[in-house]
């Protein structure tokens, strides 16, 4: 297992829809496997495929405050469909949300409440499931990068004003840019 480079806003792959995977073999076990150690590494709780540069419909999760699917797992070619969106002010602390790929930045977005995955596991098969809360909104946050979409794309006028000036001041917008998580330090302790 390795862990990978997380590319940064402005890299193509982030900003168009991925592919379908239509091989279910030992180069997708490795990917996947890949994608839970950099997620693991960054920390994060979710990861997508374009976030390491594979513009393939692929996700992982690493979530355990849920009981609808396992605490880690894959979606892949998921569908999704969500509840509607409440109508009302937006928290700024408990719908902030961040991302792997606009690294170190945090802003409000409205999610669904609920969300509903259909996708296959690493076999092929199909699962689904319903989730809810943060759950559910790590669902959607994944599945939007596999739409070519980052949350700020999603942001409210003001907070995307925000995000804007963030991503000129600090220079991303354009290809080739990438951040390598820290390798965890081995334990040295005898």
């Amino acid at each position: 297992m390795a862990i990978l480079p997380i590319t940064i806003c402005g890299e193509p792959v982030l900003h168009e829809p991925a592919a379908p995977v239509t091989e279910f073999n030992d180069e997708l076990r490795t990917l996947v496997a890949d994608m839970f150690e950099t997620c693991a590494a960054a920390p994060g709780v979710g990861l997508a495929a374009p976030q390491v540069g594979v513009g393939k419909r692929i996700f992982v999760w690493d979530y355990a405050d849920q009981d609808v699917a396992p605490a880690k797992g894959v979606a892949i070619n998921p569908e999704l469909w969500l509840s509607p969106l409440e109508v009302s002010p937006l928290d700024e602390q408990s719908e902030a949300e961040g991302c792997l790929s606009f690294p170190g930045e945090y802003y409000p977005l409205r999610r669904a409440a609920k969300a509903r995955l259909r996708a296959q596991d690493l076999d092929g098969n199909w699962f689904e499931f319903e989730a809810s809360g943060w759950f559910a909104r790590i669902m959607q946050h994944e599945f939007d990068h596999l739409l070519g979409y980052l949350y700020v794309d999603r942001l409210d006028d003001f907070e995307y004003r925000e995000a804007m000036r963030v991503k000129r001041k600090k220079k991303w917008g354009v290809p080739g840019l990438t951040w390598l998580p820290e390798v965890p330090a081995a334990d040295t302790a005898e």
